[in-house]
């Protein structure tokens, strides 16, 4: 039995901007484990809805325990389809996304519902679920756990890459990623540091200017 994962969350924009800004969303600061993505099949359907799959690349670092079931001529990327159903008459967005290799070690399936928020049409609330399981004899709930953790990890990159593409569609300031404030505050620090010592510099010097005439006098 395989691990089940549900989050409702909210997004600041209205549900047509959201729809444009997830085409949108790659590349942003927050997706550089993102590789590709290619769009294989798109339809607009007799009743006006939009039918999309895509292949997503993706790459992300294994734990070392992990390492060992991955033969040395496989490679570590991951290769993710995602099917899409674009309803903009009920203003709503359907997606689903599943790894097509690497199915024999863990399989990750992602169900996400974007549509408007009833108490308050400038946001759209999304609804997500996943699944995680894993075949692997022995090990099959240490892989389910690690592929949950690292599925909750990628989704909290993926609100923020929502989040900063939305802030540039409403001409906003895209709130910094973690490394540039920690480059900030490093830079800060640096510039509050040599302050200190220029002041620590004009204080000795000016301790020792008044140090020399009292040392004539002795």
């Amino acid at each position: 039995m395989g691990k089940y994962f549900l989050t409702l969350s909210v997004l600041k924009g209205p549900w047509d901007q959201v729809f444009a800004a997830f085409w949108l969303r790659y590349p942003n600061p927050y997706s550089k484990h993102v590789l590709t993505e290619d769009i294989l099949y798109r339809e607009v359907t007799e009743d006006q809805k939009l039918l999309s799959r895509r292949l997503l690349t993706k790459t992300n670092r294994m734990p070392r325990w992990a390492e060992r079931f991955f033969p040395a001529n496989v490679a570590h990327s991951v290769y993710i389809l995602e099917d899409s159903i674009v309803d903009p008459q009920n203003r709503t967005m359907a997606t689903f996304t599943w790894n097509i290799n690497h199915a024999r070690i863990m399989v990750v399936e992602e169900h996400c519902v974007y549509r408007e928020n009833p108490d308050n049409s400038s946001w759209t609330e999304v609804k997500r679920e996943a699944w995680v399981s894993s075949s692997l004899f022995g090990v099959s709930r240490a892989v389910q756990e690690f592929g949950l953790a690292r599925f909750k990890s990628n989704v909290t990159k993926s609100t923020k890459g929502f989040e900063y593409i939305l802030a540039k569609m409403q001409g906003e300031a895209p709130s910094k990623t973690l490394v540039e404030t920690a480059k900030e505050a490093t830079e800060k620090a640096k510039e509050t540091a040599l302050a200190a010592t220029e002041k620590a510099k004009d204080l000795a010097s000016k301790a020792a200017t008044k140090k020399k005439p009292q040392q004539q006098y002795v």
